[in-house]
């Protein structure tokens, strides 16, 4: 027999996953110290340049 599913309580649910999903990718990207930040932008630089420094000229 088939289960009997609240509809609203499903979709009070999933919303409530996407809020909680979206908060942890939030934590992530905006919970990171100043020193942090620094290490990964000079990274990021460092990875550009290389990138850029093995491109062919047209």
């Amino acid at each position: 027999m088939a289960e009997i599913v609240n509809l609203n309580r499903a979709r009070k649910a999933k919303a409530r996953d996407a809020a909680e999903a979206k908060a942890t990718e939030n934590r992530a990207r905006y919970g990171q110290s100043k020193t942090e930040r620094a290490r990964l932008a000079a990274e990021k630089a460092k990875l550009r340049a290389v990138t850029d420094g093995a491109k062919k000229e047209d």
